[in-house]
């Protein structure tokens, strides 16, 4: 389980804070949708779930482990909205890498890295330099490199940015899949279709305020129109929502 209590982020000279109050629990098995306006408090809720920021107030626990720890950062997968990588190294020298820092053993590196490669269609890529890489190829990449040391937890900040229709698909399917298995997933994204249809729980923030949290049907249903689209309650909350 993830949770977030009461977690606050001020940036210095700012006037209101960019996380305000954030409570969540995201349960095991659970895909989490994280909707927000630009400049909501999306990606400095990531960052502190990821440890790159520290809150002001409040506290991240997964599995009863605090978020500045290394069991709680070995339990992490993490797929950033700007991935970054050595772009000399080919793509099978970047995952080697990322094995080593996580200590994975040879026969699940290279399991993983051929399942992972061959499901998100990079395999016959992996031995060029990273420098070659369409932007589409290197997000592959990062999500691979993400679930190559088999996280409990995966947090992703727009991962569908960058990749084609196939290549979003088979995204679905796999964070699909890493959920049945019982491990949670954390993931902002603007693509609403994606968002509705595969999230288990979803929640929308405007200016580091959660405004609404809960299942598309439930959220429709606290919505003025019963059948709503969740493009329709996002704009809905985001345009008449009051922020205190």
């Amino acid at each position: 389980m993830l949770q977030i209590s009461h977690v606050r982020k001020r940036y210095a000279n700012a006037k209101r804070n960019a996380v305000d109050d954030l409570s969540l629990t995201i349960g095991e098995g659970q895909i989490f949708g994280f909707l927000g306006p630009n400049g909501a408090g999306k990606s400095t809720t990531i960052k502190m779930l990821v440890g790159l920021l520290k809150s002001d107030e409040g506290s991240i626990e997964f599995e009863g482990m605090q978020v500045q720890t290394p069991s709680y950062k070995r339990s992490l997968g993490y797929v950033a909205d700007e991935p970054y990588f050595y772009e000399k190294m080919s793509g099978y020298e970047h995952l080697c890498f990322i094995a080593d820092l996580y200590g994975v053993d040879q026969r699940t590196r290279d399991e993983q890295i051929d399942s992972l490669s061959q499901t998100l269609l990079l395999k016959p890529n992996l031995r060029d330099e990273i420098a070659s890489y369409s932007h589409g190829m290197k997000q592959k990449l990062a999500i691979i490199a993400a679930l190559l040391p088999k996280p409990k937890l995966l947090i992703l900040d727009e991962p569908m940015v960058g990749l084609d229709p196939k290549a979003a698909y088979l995204l679905k399917t796999l964070l699909g899949d890493f959920a049945k298995a019982g491990n949670t997933v954390f993931f902002s994204t603007h693509v609403l279709e994606v968002a509705q249809s595969l999230c288990d729980t979803l929640g929308i923030i405007k200016e580091g305020k959660l405004l609404a949290c809960g299942s598309f049907s439930e959220l429709r249903g606290n919505g003025k129109a019963k059948d709503a689209t969740l493009e329709q309650l996002f704009l809905e909350l985001t345009e008449e929502g009051s922020v205190q």
